[in-house]
């Protein structure tokens, strides 16, 4: 541990790209993720678009990389409370909440994952699928260790047995933990959360069992995820023979305050709605959409196959979703055509928006970040400086500064690794 250390705060796609860039550079990085396992969102996601590669075929590498570095020094389960100080010279105070699992000795074997009798929902998957009280957020997390959940656990004791290590330990035999870094910089790419679709109440999300969120339906088609990859009815369990997409739920809506666009949700539309017609060719999948934002390089032609593949885009809003028999009605204007008609469907899936995630919102009003009208971290400079901060030494990066996809968020989270390396070798080079 030294001054010319660098913190970053969140291990999503962003800021693994930002800790790597660093690390390579023979800076020492303490990589900060309040979750059990580094990965983020896209961890959870099945393809990308628009190529359609596999999500976690291109974030493992860089996983097990940031877990195997020698510079990397990862914190899970871990939050940053507050940074004091100034460039070149920050006092970073972390929480590190207790994982209950001897963290030398554990190694990942799942056992007692396997004896736990308590299954609870699993957050991973959305609340799709269930996780044990002992648990690994997904087959292929980084650190590769379990961890306890204190709040469901029953303590009947059957982890303690098995652990051949004996690396499960008991309530009282782990603390919470706090730790002070000194750092040199500071990158902040605490990623986004996702809009509560329940504040959308026409559509009927959590009172109609087959009204989901597109997270839920990334999970549900994941081979990894709670279905294994087949699409289904919650209602009944069958393969839905019609999917309807809504777009923009939580996105350009100033009903509920969000005027912007989520940058993303259109193209994940249109790579979802491939994969249902490649899994199922004879599912209908509309599209219900107000623009169509195809802005990258290569995804014109993406949202063309789509049409080709059968898709129908229609370019209107729905009215309240409503239950009729066994089936649910969307009833719509076709603003192209100017005809009114009632689509139904098997199942809806609600594209929503990304929001900011409120711990970045404590943080950045902690720091005195300022925050654009969405909450989202502002940059010292849109054009001249998109990563940095009216705070010296204090980069930001990934989708806590706008909505962005995946190659943005690489590319963001490389921008501020730079500044944070030269604010690193300027902080070792006065010492």
């Amino acid at each position: 541990m030294n001054g010319h250390d660098v913190v970053v705060i969140g291990a999503g796609v962003a800021g693994i790209q930002a800790a790597m860039d660093i690390a390579n550079h023979n800076i020492h990085v303490w990589l900060v993720e309040r979750e059990p396992t580094i990965g983020g969102h896209m961890g959870m996601l099945d393809k990308t678009f628009p190529t359609n590669d596999c999500s976690m075929c291109i974030l493992s590498p860089k996983m097990a990389e940031v877990g195997r570095h020698p510079n990397i020094t990862l914190l899970t389960l871990s939050e940053v409370e507050k940074i004091e100080g100034t460039a070149g010279d920050f006092t970073v105070t972390v929480t590190k909440y207790p994982r209950y699992i001897r963290e030398a000795d554990c190694t990942g074997c799942g056992d007692c994952v396997n004896i736990c009798p308590v299954e609870v929902y699993n957050k991973f998957d959305a609340g799709l699928g269930v996780r044990k009280a002992i648990y690994k957020p997904h087959a292929q997390v980084v650190p590769n260790w379990v961890v306890k959940d204190n709040l469901h656990c029953i303590e009947c004791g059957l982890c303690y047995d098995v652990c051949g290590k004996n690396a499960v330990l008991h309530i009282d035999e782990d603390r919470v933990q706090t730790l002070t870094i000194p750092a040199a910089a500071v990158v902040i790419a605490t990623g986004y959360t996702l809009f509560d679709a329940q504040k959308k109440g026409q559509f009927g999300y959590l009172r109609y069992p087959d009204v989901i969120t597109s997270i839920e339906f990334e999970r549900m088609i994941n081979a990894g995820g709670p279905t294994f990859g087949e699409v289904r009815r919650l209602s009944t369990g069958e393969t839905p023979k019609s999917v309807v997409f809504v777009q923009c739920v939580g996105s350009r809506d100033i009903s509920v305050g969000r005027n912007l666009c989520s940058c993303v949700c259109c193209m994940y539309a249109l790579k979802n709605s491939m994969l249902i017609k490649e899994h199922y060719p004879d599912t209908e999948v509309t599209i219900l959409y107000n623009d169509l934002r195809a802005y990258g390089k290569g995804y014109e032609e993406y949202a063309e196959r789509a049409k080709q593949m059968g898709v129908n885009i229609i370019r209107a809003f729905p009215g309240e979703v409503q239950q009729a028999k066994d089936k649910l009605v969307l009833p719509l204007e076709d603003t192209e055509t100017g005809e009114f008609k009632n689509l139904e469907a098997d199942l809806v899936v609600l594209s929503v928006g990304m929001e900011p995630e409120p711990d970045t919102v404590r943080l950045a009003k902690s720091l005195g970040l300022p925050l654009d009208a969405h909450n989202f971290l502002s940059p010292a400079d849109m054009k001249l400086d998109p990563a940095g901060t009216i705070r010296p030494g204090i980069y930001i990066a990934g989708a806590a500064v706008a909505p962005k996809d995946i190659p943005d968020s690489v590319i963001s989270g490389g921008a501020a690794a730079m500044k944070a390396t030269i604010d690193s070798y300027a902080s070792e080079a006065k010492q």
